[in-house]
């Protein structure tokens, strides 16, 4: 008696271990054939269990491994560990573990539930960003950038997390708040290491065309609306008691600059601390008081359009470039420092921010631009600004003039004047990377009283992390400050007494470089052997979140186009072709009381609702991504224990298109369990043998039509897999599957044929199960190692077609019909049909409809 479920305990476990054995999955160091590089950005081994919601990704990158694979490419397909950084510190913290400790531990956890999976990885070439290998050339990486130029120290405002206590770059805030536990980010003033990538935001921005089409249009705009170019105009206001100070504005309506009546800077910019001495003993006063508050509030409640303006005078004034004016200088918080130059003219007229601003501290409003077929506006009935383009007026020499042509004209004047004139803005801002936090690469410099910021040799590479120590609890200073064996130093130019540097690297700038060690991971005498990263660079198919597109994929491009300056890589992009997996989502219950999620067990029913134990309150059904602070999580590890790693991908792949999210439900498992059930039954029930090539030309009837089907299976198949549509590609096996249901002469040597096609289209999708059956049809080597079916173009086609006839509209009969059979055929053969004839007897045929190859109908009366 067969067995009638796919018993796969036994036969996943040894198909991963032949794996191994034959290492199918191992790299080359330098491809000979064609390659192909696809990579899963690599996880943060933050918790100790890997759930379903991990394993989309990694499972869009093993079919789209093991295809290529059998497309005749030399892969490249790593794993490795994002272990750096605040998801493990501050998991560490919360269970009271040392961050080494716990990352290690869940690393372990993770490789076993992947190797579970049978994911096609080449292990050899396993990477973890906190192993000394590793950030000795992340630290090697940060002195190239600093030696040439792209890495400096500053004393800036800067975002920090009062929750996380350390720094923050503007790519890690959202909406105002810490990307990473949603608490609101405020300013401070520290002095902190950045890279310049605002060098290379032009080279960022116009490269992203060579990325349309391969990238996802809406993470291609995010990058571009992050990068944020402006075409304006740069005007300096000199500063009336200091002329050779001035204040540089950019706008991009030059249009409106003889309606200025004030300039506002951000509170922040440093220029604000350059003229607190210059002011009034009151005005300074305010201005501090002032500044203080304004750093409490997040860049998104300064710049919410429906919050109230606020600013405070300096005192101090700045002189009109024109008319010689002097222009009362204010410090407002609605202007951000991260935008333009941080300063703005103010022009209420003609900007409705400015409008607000004006009305409400009692400032001139002077129109200066008017319709084209209209009058100025009377500044003392406006209730809103007017911003359109128009004609200038009260503007010198450049009245009169459209408002386009007036913004040449003043770009030129100034330019020519050394006032300003054409400039570029960018939203970019340079990437902020020190923390001060713990678990991170140190900053490999040393701070000596004689030499000032000196970097370390990198013969003396790297500087350890020390992993001794007892308090790493974030305080808002480097806990490694209070480590005096790792602190002090001695200063490699002059010998004498210095301190490291205390902060350490944000974990975005190791990852902003981990595909290129995956080339060479063991290299111990270079950050990677540049010839073996020609032969494999660019990655070929990237797969990950489209959360990384203002973060780690700006950082990956900018760190790839660096190294390309300096002649280490051939290629300036680092990812020919990304796509992004939607989300898997889980129902929950939410209890709006307590503000928690609430386990099945902890509900009970009342008045026909779901109420918590706890509170008697009724709870909230949510569908949102797994989580474990939802608690909605299905972990990997008991469910492979009770369905098998194949149905996991299955179920994972079917559940729909993969860059759209779905929902987790007992239905989608018991339907890639009944499909891999029904695929082992019907094998096991015909017992296919290895056989002869068959001759097509040879089939008919039912073993034809069946190999023609198959011929259209596989162009689907291939078809779908080239689009990433696993599920349509999976319906089509289903499909299939059926057809070998209904073929009833389960010896012909045509369903052997279907069988061996059949199990290496299966291949990449359910690979166990695909290598037990190969291997059952006779063969020794890998199903992996055989070239993936092509169809045969000449048989798509079936030979005849079986169409519903209908008498008004109801079906009366069947007929056999050849597959290019023209309509007169159609219909007498249709009419020749016993029944046929039965319904249409003594009736009048007033029409006739045929869908070709579809049903034919008789309309009668």
């Amino acid at each position: 008696m067969h067995q009638r479920e796919y018993p796969f305990q036994a036969i996943e476990s040894k198909w991963q271990r032949f794996w191994q054995e034959i290492d199918l999955y191992r790299a080359p160091e330098r491809p000979d054939a064609r390659k192909f590089y696809v990579l899963e950005m690599f996880p943060y081994p933050s918790g100790t269990d890997l759930h379903m919601g991990h394993l989309k990704n990694y499972t869009i990158g093993d079919v789209i491994a093991r295809w290529a694979l059998m497309q005749g490419y030399a892969v490249l397909h790593p794993m490795g560990w994002d272990a750096f950084g605040l998801p493990a510190e501050n998991a560490a913290i919360q269970y009271g573990i040392h961050p080494r400790i716990w990352t290690e531990r869940n690393i372990a956890a993770y490789r076993h539930h992947l190797q579970q999976l049978g994911v096609s990885y080449d292990w050899s070439r396993e990477i973890a960003t906190c192993w000394p290998e590793y950030y000795r050339w992340t630290q090697w990486l940060f002195l190239y950038l600093y030696r040439r130029g792209l890495a400096y120290r500053a004393s800036e405002y800067v975002n920090f997390c009062p929750n996380c206590k350390t720094v923050l770059a503007n790519e890690q805030v959202v909406e105002g708040k810490c990307e990473r536990c949603k608490t609101p980010v405020v300013k401070r003033a520290l002095e902190q290491w950045f890279f310049r990538i605002t060098a290379y935001a032009e080279r960022l921005l116009q490269d992203l065309e060579k990325l349309r089409g391969k990238w996802p249009d809406h993470i291609i705009r995010q990058q571009e609306n992050w990068i944020g170019r402006s075409e304006g105009t740069e005007i300096h206001f000199p500063l009336q008691h200091r002329p050779d100070i001035r204040l540089p504005v950019f706008t991009t309506r030059a249009d409106t600059l003889f309606g200025v009546t004030f300039v506002t800077i951000a509170p922040e910019h440093e220029i604000v601390d350059r003229l607190l001495d210059d002011m009034p003993a009151d005005a300074r006063q305010r201005v501090e008081t002032y500044r203080a508050q304004a750093m409490q509030k997040s860049d998104i409640e300064r710049a919410a359009v429906d919050r109230p303006k606020t600013g405070v005078p300096t005192g101090l004034y700045a002189v009109h470039p024109y008319t010689g004016e002097p222009v009362p200088i204010w410090i407002g918080d609605y202007v951000l420092v991260n935008y333009g130059t941080g300063i703005v003219m103010g022009v209420p007229a003609h900007d409705e921010r400015d409008f607000v601003f004006a009305r409400k501290y009692g400032l001139p409003i002077r129109p200066v631009v008017r319709p084209i077929d209209g009058n100025l506006p009377d500044p003392d009935r406006m209730d809103t600004a007017w911003t359109e383009k128009g004609v200038m007026e009260h503007s010198g020499p450049f009245s009169g003039l459209p408002s386009d042509e007036g913004i040449r004209r003043i770009q030129e004047d100034l330019r020519q004047r050394g006032l300003g004139g054409p400039a570029v803005s960018y939203r970019l801002r340079d990437w902020l990377v020190s923390r001060q936090r713990y678990w991170g690469a140190p900053i490999p410099v040393v701070h000596c009283p004689r030499c000032g910021v000196v970097p370390v040799p990198e013969e003396q590479l790297p500087v350890r992390l020390p992993e001794d120590i007892q308090n790493f609890l974030p305080t808002g200073r480097s806990p490694l400050e209070d480590v005096p064996e790792f602190i002090h130093t001695t200063c490699p130019a002059c010998g004498h007494a210095a301190r490291r540097d205390p902060d350490t690297m944000d974990t975005f700038v190791d990852s902003s470089w981990y595909f290129l060690r995956f080339i060479d991971p063991h290299n111990e005498h270079a950050i990677f052997d540049p010839e073996k990263v020609r032969s494999w660079m660019p990655v070929d198919q990237y797969i990950g979140g489209a959360e990384h597109a203002t973060k780690h994929l700006i950082y990956a491009r900018f760190i790839t186009k660096v190294l390309y300056d300096g002649g280490l890589l051939a290629v300036d992009e680092p990812f020919t072709h990304l796509f992004t997996q939607g989300m898997v989502l889980k129902r929950f219950f939410w209890c709006p009381t307590c503000l928690r999620p609430v386990g099945e067990p902890n509900i009970h029913r009342q008045d026909d609702t779901l109420r918590h134990d706890a509170c008697n309150t009724t709870v909230v059904e949510r569908l949102e991504m797994m989580s474990k602070s939802r608690g909605n999580i299905v972990p990997v590890g008991p469910f492979l224990e009770a369905y098998g790693a194949d149905v996991a991908r299955i179920a994972i792949l079917f559940a729909g298109p993969p860059e759209k999210d779905f929902e987790w439900t007992d239905a989608i498992v018991e339907g890639a369990r009944n499909f891999l059930n029904r695929i082992w039954r019907r094998f096991t029930e015909t017992a296919p043998q290895q056989c002869a090539r068959i001759d097509p030309a040879q089939l008919q009837g039912a073993p034809r039509t069946l190999y023609t089907r198959l011929q259209r299976t596989i162009h689907q198949v291939r078809t779908d897999l080239e689009r990433f549509r696993f599920n349509t590609a999976i319906a089509q096996l289903m499909t299939f599957l059926n057809e070998m249901y209904r073929f009833s002469d389960t010896d012909h040597p045509v369903m052997h044929h279907a069988w061996t096609v059949f199990v290496q289209l299966l291949a990449p999708f359910a690979p166990h199960l695909a290598e037990e059956l190969w291997h059952r049809l006779g063969n020794t080597d890998s199903v992996f190692r055989q070239p993936y079916p092509v169809e045969n173009p000449d048989y798509m086609r079936e030979a005849t077609v079986s169409i519903p006839v209908q008498v008004n509209g109801r079906v009366r009969a069947t007929i056999e019909i050849p597959a290019d059979a023209d309509r007169a055929v159609v219909e007498q053969t249709a009419r020749a049909h016993p029944n046929v004839q039965r319904y249409l007897a003594g009736k009048t045929v007033q029409k006739v409809v045929y869908v070709p190859g579809r049903l034919i109908n008789f309309v009668v009366r």
